[in-house]
């Protein structure tokens, strides 16, 4: 894209672990505009080599987003086309997308969302649990405010939905059970991948299941609000 245009910034989803998951207008964007933005410049090569995207690259992630975004800015306000990338899924959901795309918007900077893949959206899809009315609540704090933000979710009657570690998942679950009761839920681990793993049940099922499977991957944690009919 030529310089001479008004500056733009894509927010552009990448593939969750299946490769195939992008769309031919993310493909295209990529290819297209002046600079990508990625939090791991290694991992992007991998969807860049299969795809053949040749656009400069550079980092921006939770420990430079401070430092990098006035730069980015005023490329951006001097006709740059920039896109931003996550390591996987849509850029803003639980990352720094989000305060790029704020301090864009301030500027008046245009801002093109396109749609694709988000683990949260498949993982709620996928648990066989109420999608009518649900709330995504990204990770919990790991120490301070983790029994304050469960206490104030208790008696959510949506749908909730959690991203957590593999080095954190069992701890979320009894603590989950602790504060929520025996509720039903799901996890989606691995998701798009050669080994996806759905678990359904209650709490108190899914924490089970480590008695005999180590925790690994990634998980998306699905839980049913309070009382609402699990239909």
């Amino acid at each position: 894209m030529s310089s001479g245009e008004t500056g733009k910034l894509y927010i552009v989803p990448t593939p969750i672990g299946n490769l195939e998951d992008i769309t031919y207008r993310a493909v295209r964007i990529l290819n297209e505009v002046d600079l990508v933005l990625c939090e791991d410049t290694r991992k992007t090569s991998i969807l860049f080599k299969k795809y053949g995207i040749e656009s400069r690259r550079d980092s921006f992630h939770e420990h430079n987003k401070f430092r990098r975004t006035p730069a980015i800015i005023e490329q951006l306000q001097a006709g740059r086309q920039i896109a931003l990338i996550s390591e996987a899924g849509t850029p803003g959901v639980s990352d720094p997308g989000f305060y790029l795309v704020r301090e864009a918007v301030r500027e008046h900077i245009l801002v093109e969302v396109l749609p694709g893949a988000c683990a949260a959206i498949v993982a709620l899809v996928g648990s066989a649990l109420p999608t009518d009315r649900f709330t995504f609540e990204g990770f919990l704090p790991p120490k301070k405010g983790r029994k304050i933000r469960l206490e104030a979710l208790k008696d959510e009657s949506r749908t909730l939905i959690f991203y957590e570690s593999p080095h954190r998942i069992e701890r979320t679950i009894t603590d989950l059970l602790e504060t929520f009761g025996d509720r039903p839920a799901a996890w989606g681990r691995e998701l798009t991948k050669l080994h996806e793993d759905y678990q359904r049940g209650l709490l108190s099922d899914l924490l089970k299941t480590f008695e005999t499977t180590p925790p690994r991957g990634e998980y998306t944690l699905v839980v049913g609000g309070k009382g609402k009919k699990q239909l």
